[in-house]
């Protein structure tokens, strides 16, 4: 099953930008989401999870800046990002998580580029 992830951009440092993630029918399917970057050269990071209850979580990098939210009715996780810093610069992409097999089934999407100048 395809994930779509859109949002990305170039933006200044100190500014926003809010990423969006679709995966057809993981609210349904009680899957909770989680948020990943990987910045050139270097590993894929976990940025931020929200679970299927609604408990978020961030790494915290990004604690205090970035909020992960929920639209059940779109099957649309959003990751709100301000106060952009360089070092947020990555390829952003998302992923289902929970136990259930529908929740392990999707693979990766091909990401949204963020990029923050100084």
């Amino acid at each position: 099953v395809q994930l779509m992830e859109s949002g990305g951009g170039s933006v200044q440092a100190g500014g926003s930008l809010r990423l969006s993630c679709t995966a057809p029918r993981f609210t349904s399917n009680s899957c909770g989401m989680e948020w990943y970057r990987q910045a050139a050269g270097k590993q894929r990071e976990w940025v931020s999870s929200i679970s299927a209850d609604g408990r978020t979580y961030y790494a915290d990098s990004v604690k205090g800046r970035f909020t992960i939210s929920k639209d059940k009715a779109k099957d649309t996780v959003y990751l709100q990002m301000n106060s952009l810093k360089p070092e947020d610069t990555a390829m952003y992409s998302c992923k289902p998580s929970g136990s259930r097999d529908y929740c392990r089934g999707f693979d990766w999407g091909q990401g949204t580029q963020v990029t923050v100048s100084p």
